[in-house]
This record gives structure tokens, C-alpha cells and sequence, in this order.
């Protein structure tokens, strides 16, 4: 993953996601703005019943938000890869190792954690797709 192509994965989330029933049906019952950092740019993900209704750059002022996960952009590329090294396979890892924090709303994280993680890993399944073909 290139530079650019960071910023580009979260843009993608509506597309990624939306298109995973299985995924939209885990999180059926999240309804939330939430805030990505990728670097010092901002990302305002906003997931209505499962779906992610949209993805806005930021910075957005007076944008509320339950919760946000902040990275630099090399823990996204390294958490994108298709198989991403140990440390970097998981969010919770990354926010172990310090690469990553996750500050707000910490009840809305562990509650929909699953389907958290596999919104913010979604752009590794089109890395993984990409890699085969």
C-alpha cells in the first residue's frame, strides 16, 4: 500500500462494508459517528444500523463523536497488508504495542468490537484480493 492509498482504504469503508451482509448484520444495531486518525488526517465514519452511511475528511469542527481510533499512516499500512505482521493483525495489538489509540466512548467500542474490527480491517480483504489476482 502506498502513500495516498491509506487516505483512499478509509474512503472506501461505505463500499467495503456495505457490500459484506454477514458484516452489515453484526452491527445492526450500532448507529455512531466515530473518528479516524490516519496520520494528522481525519476521517468521520458514520455507521447507521450496520451500514456506513459515509466517510467525511476532516477536521470537522465541533464534530461530535462516541469514540476515535488514532494510527500514523505506517500502522495502517502495515495493519492493511494482506497478511499483516504480528502486532499489526489486530487493532487491539496495535493498540498494545502503542501504534494505535482508541480514546472516547469505550462501552460503544467493547460492545461492538467485533464489528469494529472488521470495519477498520475491511481494506485488508481487498488487499488480500488484489494480491491474487
Amino acid at each position: 500500500m502506498q502513500a495516498g492509498e491509506v487516505d483512499a482504504a478509509i474512503e472506501r469503508l461505505p463500499e467495503l462494508v456495505n457490500g459484506n451482509a454477514p458484516l452489515v448484520a453484526r452491527g445492526r444495531y450500532l448507529s455512531t459517528v466515530f473518528l479516524v486518525e490516519v496520520g494528522a488526517a481525519q476521517f468521520y465514519v458514520s455507521v447507521e444500523q450496520g451500514r456506513v452511511a459515509r466517510v467525511e475528511r476532516g477536521p470537522l469542527l465541533s464534530r461530535p463523536v462516541s469514540f476515535s481510533v488514532r494510527a500514523g499512516e505506517d500502522a495502517w499500512r502495515r495493519f492493511w497488508q494482506p497478511v499483516p505482521e504480528p502486532g499489526y493483525h489486530d487493532l487491539l495489538a496495535m493498540f498494545k504495542l502503542g501504534e494505535a489509540k482508541i480514546e472516547g466512548d469505550w462501552h460503544t467500542v467493547m460492545a461492538h468490537l467485533r464489528y469494529l474490527k472488521d470495519v477498520l480491517a475491511a481494506p485488508r480483504a481487498r488487499a488480500k484480493a488484489g494480491a491474487h489476482a
